[in-house]
Protein backbone atom coordinates (compact mmCIF):
# COMPACT_ATOMS: atom_id res chain seq x y z
CA UNK A 1 0.00 0.00 0.00
CA UNK A 2 1.91 2.96 -1.26
CA UNK A 3 0.34 5.93 1.64
CA UNK A 4 1.24 10.03 1.05
CA UNK A 5 1.85 11.80 4.67
CA UNK A 6 1.62 15.48 3.90
CA UNK A 7 3.56 17.48 6.85
CA UNK A 8 5.56 14.61 7.24
CA UNK A 9 8.56 16.72 7.98
CA UNK A 10 6.37 18.10 11.05
CA UNK A 11 5.77 17.50 14.82
CA UNK A 12 4.10 14.64 14.22
CA UNK A 13 4.72 13.58 11.03
CA UNK A 14 8.22 12.71 11.93
CA UNK A 15 7.07 10.19 14.58
CA UNK A 16 4.58 8.92 12.37
CA UNK A 17 6.41 8.53 9.38
CA UNK A 18 8.78 5.33 10.72
CA UNK A 19 5.73 3.93 12.70
CA UNK A 20 4.07 3.49 8.84
CA UNK A 21 7.93 1.92 7.55
CA UNK A 22 7.76 -0.76 10.71
CA UNK A 23 4.16 -1.64 8.94
CA UNK A 24 5.13 -2.58 6.26
CA UNK A 25 3.72 0.27 4.18
CA UNK A 26 5.33 2.52 1.37
CA UNK A 27 5.61 5.71 2.44
CA UNK A 28 6.09 9.39 0.09
CA UNK A 29 5.84 12.65 1.79
CA UNK A 30 4.25 16.34 0.97
CA UNK A 31 6.17 19.11 2.97
CA UNK A 32 7.20 22.94 2.28
CA UNK A 33 9.59 22.20 5.22
CA UNK A 34 8.67 25.39 6.31
CA UNK A 35 10.38 24.33 9.68
CA UNK A 36 13.94 22.90 8.22
CA UNK A 37 15.91 25.28 10.56
CA UNK A 38 14.37 23.81 14.06
CA UNK A 39 15.07 20.90 14.07
CA UNK A 40 15.70 19.15 17.68
CA UNK A 41 18.36 16.37 18.11
CA UNK A 42 17.68 13.59 15.97
CA UNK A 43 17.88 13.33 11.90
CA UNK A 44 14.45 13.69 10.08
CA UNK A 45 12.82 10.06 8.87
CA UNK A 46 14.45 9.83 5.50
CA UNK A 47 11.40 9.03 2.77
CA UNK A 48 10.88 10.64 -0.48
CA UNK A 49 9.24 13.61 -0.04
CA UNK A 50 7.46 16.70 -2.52
CA UNK A 51 8.85 19.68 -1.15
CA UNK A 52 5.80 21.91 -2.52
CA UNK A 53 3.03 24.23 -0.65
CA UNK A 54 -0.14 21.69 0.42
CA UNK A 55 -1.71 24.65 -1.81
CA UNK A 56 0.11 23.71 -4.79
CA UNK A 57 -0.73 20.28 -4.94
CA UNK A 58 -1.49 18.65 -8.53
CA UNK A 59 -2.67 15.59 -9.48
CA UNK A 60 0.67 14.17 -10.66
CA UNK A 61 1.48 14.05 -7.26
CA UNK A 62 -0.59 11.99 -6.31
CA UNK A 63 -0.18 9.06 -8.52
CA UNK A 64 0.10 5.47 -7.41
CA UNK A 65 -1.20 7.24 -4.30
CA UNK A 66 -3.71 4.37 -2.22
CA UNK A 67 -4.49 6.31 1.02
CA UNK A 68 -3.66 9.84 2.03
CA UNK A 69 -2.68 10.89 6.10
CA UNK A 70 -3.20 14.55 5.78
CA UNK A 71 -1.66 16.53 8.67
CA UNK A 72 0.03 19.11 6.78
CA UNK A 73 -1.10 22.99 7.80
CA UNK A 74 -0.84 25.98 10.39
CA UNK A 75 -0.37 24.02 13.84
CA UNK A 76 -2.04 25.83 16.23
CA UNK A 77 -4.23 29.00 17.68
CA UNK A 78 -1.00 31.67 17.66
CA UNK A 79 0.01 31.48 14.25
CA UNK A 80 -3.64 30.73 13.00
CA UNK A 81 -3.92 34.17 14.23
CA UNK A 82 -1.19 35.83 12.35
CA UNK A 83 -3.21 35.96 9.40
CA UNK A 84 -6.72 34.02 9.33
CA UNK A 85 -7.12 34.90 5.83
CA UNK A 86 -4.32 32.61 4.85
CA UNK A 87 -5.04 30.10 7.74
CA UNK A 88 -8.95 29.53 5.78
CA UNK A 89 -6.81 29.10 2.97
CA UNK A 90 -4.06 26.72 4.08
CA UNK A 91 -5.80 24.88 6.60
CA UNK A 92 -9.65 24.74 5.29
CA UNK A 93 -9.29 25.20 1.05
CA UNK A 94 -6.00 23.27 0.69
CA UNK A 95 -7.24 20.63 2.71
CA UNK A 96 -10.50 20.29 0.66
CA UNK A 97 -8.75 20.43 -2.46
CA UNK A 98 -6.12 17.61 -1.88
CA UNK A 99 -9.29 15.45 -0.93
CA UNK A 100 -10.76 16.38 -4.38
CA UNK A 101 -8.16 15.93 -6.01
CA UNK A 102 -7.36 12.60 -3.86
CA UNK A 103 -10.75 11.44 -4.71
CA UNK A 104 -10.32 11.68 -8.41
CA UNK A 105 -7.22 10.04 -9.22
CA UNK A 106 -8.61 7.16 -7.43
CA UNK A 107 -7.25 7.28 -3.32
CA UNK A 108 -9.39 5.17 -1.59
CA UNK A 109 -8.90 6.57 1.96
CA UNK A 110 -8.33 9.69 3.07
CA UNK A 111 -7.34 10.07 6.73
CA UNK A 112 -7.09 14.13 8.00
CA UNK A 113 -5.70 15.44 11.49
CA UNK A 114 -8.53 17.10 12.67
CA UNK A 115 -8.71 18.44 16.42
CA UNK A 116 -10.53 18.36 19.35
CA UNK A 117 -10.30 21.92 19.22
CA UNK A 118 -13.19 21.65 17.32
CA UNK A 119 -15.18 21.54 20.26
CA UNK A 120 -13.77 24.74 21.29
CA UNK A 121 -15.55 26.25 24.13
CA UNK A 122 -17.38 23.45 25.60
CA UNK A 123 -16.90 24.17 29.79
CA UNK A 124 -16.91 21.26 32.06
CA UNK A 125 -19.29 19.08 30.83
CA UNK A 126 -17.90 15.91 28.72
CA UNK A 127 -18.16 16.10 24.97
CA UNK A 128 -18.09 13.19 22.45
CA UNK A 129 -17.94 12.86 18.47
CA UNK A 130 -21.73 13.62 18.77
CA UNK A 131 -21.17 16.98 20.44
CA UNK A 132 -21.93 20.33 18.87
CA UNK A 133 -18.84 22.12 17.24
CA UNK A 134 -17.86 25.36 19.04
CA UNK A 135 -14.59 26.67 18.10
CA UNK A 136 -13.28 29.64 19.04
CA UNK A 137 -10.13 30.16 16.57
CA UNK A 138 -9.35 30.41 13.10
CA UNK A 139 -7.57 27.15 13.41
CA UNK A 140 -10.41 25.34 15.41
CA UNK A 141 -13.07 26.79 12.47
CA UNK A 142 -10.37 25.44 9.77
CA UNK A 143 -10.71 21.58 10.91
CA UNK A 144 -14.64 22.25 11.63
CA UNK A 145 -14.89 23.68 8.06
CA UNK A 146 -12.62 20.86 6.13
CA UNK A 147 -14.49 17.92 8.23
CA UNK A 148 -17.90 19.04 6.76
CA UNK A 149 -16.66 19.31 3.21
CA UNK A 150 -14.63 16.49 3.02
CA UNK A 151 -17.30 14.20 4.37
CA UNK A 152 -19.68 15.18 1.79
CA UNK A 153 -17.14 13.53 -0.50
CA UNK A 154 -17.44 10.07 0.80
CA UNK A 155 -18.73 7.44 -1.48
CA UNK A 156 -18.33 4.08 -2.32
CA UNK A 157 -14.92 4.41 -3.86
CA UNK A 158 -13.85 7.17 -1.59
CA UNK A 159 -13.35 6.76 2.47
CA UNK A 160 -12.45 9.95 4.57
CA UNK A 161 -11.69 9.42 7.98
CA UNK A 162 -11.60 12.39 10.53
CA UNK A 163 -9.21 11.92 13.69
CA UNK A 164 -10.04 14.70 16.13
CA UNK A 165 -6.36 14.63 18.25
CA UNK A 166 -6.33 15.82 21.71
CA UNK A 167 -3.52 18.26 22.91
CA UNK A 168 -0.73 16.72 21.47
CA UNK A 169 2.44 15.72 23.29
CA UNK A 170 6.02 14.46 23.05
CA UNK A 171 9.60 14.07 22.19
CA UNK A 172 9.86 14.53 18.31
CA UNK A 173 12.39 15.80 15.91
CA UNK A 174 10.53 19.12 15.20
CA UNK A 175 9.47 19.32 18.76
CA UNK A 176 7.76 21.93 19.51
CA UNK A 177 7.33 23.85 22.58
CA UNK A 178 4.02 25.64 22.33
CA UNK A 179 1.84 22.88 23.64
CA UNK A 180 0.70 22.42 27.08
CA UNK A 181 2.91 19.58 28.68
CA UNK A 182 6.03 20.11 26.46
CA UNK A 183 5.84 23.64 27.57
CA UNK A 184 5.59 23.32 31.43
CA UNK A 185 8.31 20.71 31.95
CA UNK A 186 10.62 23.12 29.68
CA UNK A 187 9.50 25.98 32.27
CA UNK A 188 10.24 23.73 35.09
CA UNK A 189 13.62 22.44 33.74
CA UNK A 190 15.06 25.78 32.76
CA UNK A 191 13.67 27.87 36.04
CA UNK A 192 12.86 25.91 38.31
CA UNK A 193 9.09 27.51 37.52
CA UNK A 194 6.35 25.49 36.36
CA UNK A 195 5.11 28.66 34.92
CA UNK A 196 0.86 28.86 33.82
CA UNK A 197 -0.10 31.78 31.63
CA UNK A 198 -3.53 31.42 32.57
CA UNK A 199 -5.57 30.36 35.32
CA UNK A 200 -5.49 26.83 34.52
CA UNK A 201 -9.15 25.93 35.32
CA UNK A 202 -9.74 25.11 31.32
CA UNK A 203 -9.79 21.28 30.73
CA UNK A 204 -7.60 19.52 28.00
CA UNK A 205 -7.25 16.10 26.79
CA UNK A 206 -3.68 15.69 26.04
CA UNK A 207 -1.94 13.07 23.65
CA UNK A 208 1.02 11.86 23.05
CA UNK A 209 2.11 11.85 19.70
CA UNK A 210 2.95 7.60 19.13
CA UNK A 211 -0.59 7.49 20.11
CA UNK A 212 -2.21 9.52 17.74
CA UNK A 213 -0.04 7.83 15.17
CA UNK A 214 -0.78 4.61 16.13
CA UNK A 215 -4.55 5.82 15.85
CA UNK A 216 -3.86 6.81 11.99
CA UNK A 217 -2.43 3.70 11.91
CA UNK A 218 -5.40 1.66 13.35
CA UNK A 219 -8.27 3.48 11.08
CA UNK A 220 -6.00 3.15 8.30
CA UNK A 221 -5.38 -0.93 8.48
CA UNK A 222 -9.12 -1.17 9.52
CA UNK A 223 -12.21 -2.31 7.55
CA UNK A 224 -13.97 -0.12 5.51
CA UNK A 225 -17.11 -0.69 7.40
CA UNK A 226 -15.85 0.50 10.56
CA UNK A 227 -14.66 3.93 9.81
CA UNK A 228 -16.03 4.82 6.65
CA UNK A 229 -16.94 8.86 6.76
CA UNK A 230 -16.00 8.68 10.99
CA UNK A 231 -15.06 10.70 13.18
CA UNK A 232 -12.69 9.92 16.46
CA UNK A 233 -11.54 11.22 19.10
CA UNK A 234 -7.83 10.72 19.67
CA UNK A 235 -6.95 10.20 23.11
CA UNK A 236 -7.74 8.44 26.35
CA UNK A 237 -10.95 9.81 28.43
CA UNK A 238 -8.67 9.23 32.19
CA UNK A 239 -6.16 11.75 30.36
CA UNK A 240 -8.32 14.63 30.64
CA UNK A 241 -7.13 17.64 33.16
CA UNK A 242 -7.44 21.06 34.49
CA UNK A 243 -4.09 22.87 33.33
CA UNK A 244 -3.15 23.34 36.74
CA UNK A 245 -3.66 19.78 37.04
CA UNK A 246 -0.95 19.17 34.25
CA UNK A 247 1.06 21.81 35.87
CA UNK A 248 1.33 19.37 39.29
CA UNK A 249 2.03 16.39 37.33
CA UNK A 250 5.07 18.63 35.80
CA UNK A 251 6.19 19.91 39.53
CA UNK A 252 5.96 16.30 40.32
CA UNK A 253 8.52 15.05 37.90
CA UNK A 254 10.77 17.99 37.77
CA UNK A 255 12.89 17.84 40.79
CA UNK A 256 12.96 21.19 43.01
CA UNK A 257 10.16 22.83 40.85
CA UNK A 258 7.01 24.63 41.50
CA UNK A 259 3.80 25.98 40.50
CA UNK A 260 3.76 29.43 39.59
CA UNK A 261 0.87 32.02 38.14
CA UNK A 262 1.74 34.38 35.50
CA UNK A 263 0.56 38.28 37.29
CA UNK A 264 -2.95 38.91 35.65
CA UNK A 265 -3.57 34.95 35.02
CA UNK A 266 -7.17 35.02 33.28
CA UNK A 267 -9.38 31.87 32.12
CA UNK A 268 -9.19 30.68 29.27
CA UNK A 269 -12.19 30.97 26.83
CA UNK A 270 -10.89 27.28 24.98
CA UNK A 271 -11.86 24.60 27.62
CA UNK A 272 -12.70 20.70 26.57
CA UNK A 273 -13.36 17.19 28.43
CA UNK A 274 -13.58 14.95 25.52
CA UNK A 275 -14.46 11.54 25.69
CA UNK A 276 -12.33 9.06 23.70
CA UNK A 277 -13.94 5.96 24.39
CA UNK A 278 -15.16 5.49 20.46
CA UNK A 279 -12.19 4.89 18.79
CA UNK A 280 -11.12 1.59 21.20
CA UNK A 281 -14.86 0.42 20.97
CA UNK A 282 -14.87 0.47 17.60
CA UNK A 283 -10.92 -0.40 16.70
CA UNK A 284 -9.55 -2.39 19.79
CA UNK A 285 -6.88 -3.21 18.42
CA UNK A 286 -5.67 0.40 19.11
CA UNK A 287 -3.93 0.90 22.35
CA UNK A 288 -2.75 4.11 23.84
CA UNK A 289 0.72 3.22 26.11
CA UNK A 290 1.08 6.82 27.24
CA UNK A 291 0.19 9.09 30.17
CA UNK A 292 1.09 12.18 31.18
CA UNK A 293 3.04 11.51 34.18
CA UNK A 294 5.67 9.26 31.62
CA UNK A 295 5.14 11.58 29.32
CA UNK A 296 6.30 14.71 31.01
CA UNK A 297 9.20 12.26 32.70
CA UNK A 298 10.22 11.50 29.00
CA UNK A 299 10.62 15.36 28.33
CA UNK A 300 11.99 16.05 31.51
CA UNK A 301 14.86 13.02 30.30
CA UNK A 302 15.27 14.66 27.40
CA UNK A 303 15.49 18.26 28.62
CA UNK A 304 18.55 17.02 30.79
CA UNK A 305 20.17 15.05 28.04
CA UNK A 306 20.45 18.01 25.82
CA UNK A 307 21.09 20.77 28.33
CA UNK A 308 18.16 22.78 27.49
CA UNK A 309 18.14 26.32 28.25
CA UNK A 310 15.05 29.16 28.32
CA UNK A 311 16.54 30.87 25.28
CA UNK A 312 16.31 28.17 23.31
CA UNK A 313 12.94 26.67 24.06
CA UNK A 314 11.30 30.38 24.23
CA UNK A 315 13.50 31.47 21.33
CA UNK A 316 12.87 31.55 17.46
CA UNK A 317 14.16 28.33 16.45
CA UNK A 318 11.18 26.18 18.64
CA UNK A 319 8.87 28.61 18.69
CA UNK A 320 6.55 28.14 15.61
CA UNK A 321 5.01 31.67 15.05
CA UNK A 322 8.45 33.50 16.04
CA UNK A 323 10.17 31.20 13.62
CA UNK A 324 7.87 32.19 10.89
CA UNK A 325 8.04 35.93 11.88
CA UNK A 326 11.74 35.46 11.79
CA UNK A 327 11.18 34.21 7.90
CA UNK A 328 9.39 36.79 7.03
CA UNK A 329 11.39 39.62 8.40
CA UNK A 330 14.10 38.25 6.61
CA UNK A 331 12.16 37.98 3.71
CA UNK A 332 12.54 34.24 2.81
CA UNK A 333 9.05 33.80 3.22
CA UNK A 334 6.69 36.08 1.29
CA UNK A 335 3.27 37.55 2.85
CA UNK A 336 1.23 34.47 1.42
CA UNK A 337 3.67 32.13 3.50
CA UNK A 338 5.64 30.97 0.64
CA UNK A 339 9.59 30.44 0.17
CA UNK A 340 10.94 33.52 -2.09
CA UNK A 341 13.76 31.44 -3.67
CA UNK A 342 13.27 27.90 -5.28
CA UNK A 343 16.85 26.72 -4.06
CA UNK A 344 15.39 27.03 -0.24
Amino acid sequence: MKIMVTGNMGYIGTILVPMLIKEGFDVIGYDSDLYRECTFGEELPNVPTIKKDIRDLSHDDLEGVDAVLHLAGLSNDPLGNLNPKLTFEINHLASVKLAQISKEVGVKRFIFSSSCSNYGAAGVDWVDEESAFNPVTPYGESKVKVEQDVSALADDDFTPIFLRNATAYGVSPRLRFDLVLNNLVAWAYTTGEVHLKSDGTAWRPIVHIEDISRAFIAVLKAPKEKVHNQAFNVGQSSENFQVREIAEIVADTVPGSHVEFAEGASPDKRSYRVKCDRIREVLPEFQSQWTAKKGAKELYETYQKIGLTLDEFEGQKYKRIDHIKLLLNSNRLDRDLRWVSQTE
